[in-house]
């Protein structure tokens, strides 16, 4: 068992503190007087942070020269998939009561339900295609499919910044933290343009 599979050992129970930490904290009336809103927002806050840890991946591996850590990509974002899905069933559970109608309408009415919609929906189309089988299959054009990885990311963000009502600082860092990624991809485009 080389470094990095051992590594992943360590780094999956990792990725479940989150949860556990909310879990706890559910239990044992921690979430403040509206707990159903703030397990919602949690959930949708660590969807993000390892939607981004995911990204920032490659820019790890590029300036450490470690090419394997490009091994714990798919497990993470796997991961911002888990935490976006729990977002989404807490919000339809605890926020509408399983009101299909009203989540109709909040689809209509509300733009940032809307955002947070296509980003999950394309999250889950980059998760059932992440399976080596579905990376044969696809060839070239997975490549290309999984790079929507950053709208999905974008969508998240603007999702984040339309709920911010009034403090902004954790939807500027997110922004920033996103666009600094996307900016560090720009020279390998712009060498492959060339």
């Amino acid at each position: 068992m080389d470094w990095v599979a051992k590594l992943k050992w360590l780094v999956f129970p990792i990725c479940l503190v989150p949860l556990v930490w909310l879990i706890n904290a559910v239990i044992t009336h921690q979430l403040g007087p509206d707990p159903a809103n703030t397990l919602t927002r949690d959930l949708g806050e660590w969807a993000l942070i390892f939607l981004c840890i995911s990204l920032a991946v490659t820019p790890a591996r590029k300036m450490t020269g470690i090419n394997k850590l490009i091994r714990f990509r798919r497990m993470i974002g796997l991961f911002a998939l888990f935490y976006a899905v729990l977002h989404v069933m807490a919000y339809l559970a605890f926020l509408l009561g399983w009101q299909w109608q009203t989540l109709l309408e909040d689809l209509y009415q509300r733009p940032y339900v809307m955002a947070g919609a296509f980003a999950i929906l394309i999250l889950s189309v980059l998760g059932a295609t992440s399976t080596k089988a579905m990376m044969r299959r696809l060839g070239k054009k997975w490549v290309k499919l999984h790079k929507l990885v950053y709208l999905a990311a974008g969508l998240a963000v603007l999702h984040f910044v339309w709920l911010s009502k009034s403090d902004y600082t954790e939807a500027v860092i997110f922004g920033s933290v996103l666009a600094g990624l996307m900016l560090f991809r720009l020279p390998t485009k712009w060498r492959r343009a060339r």
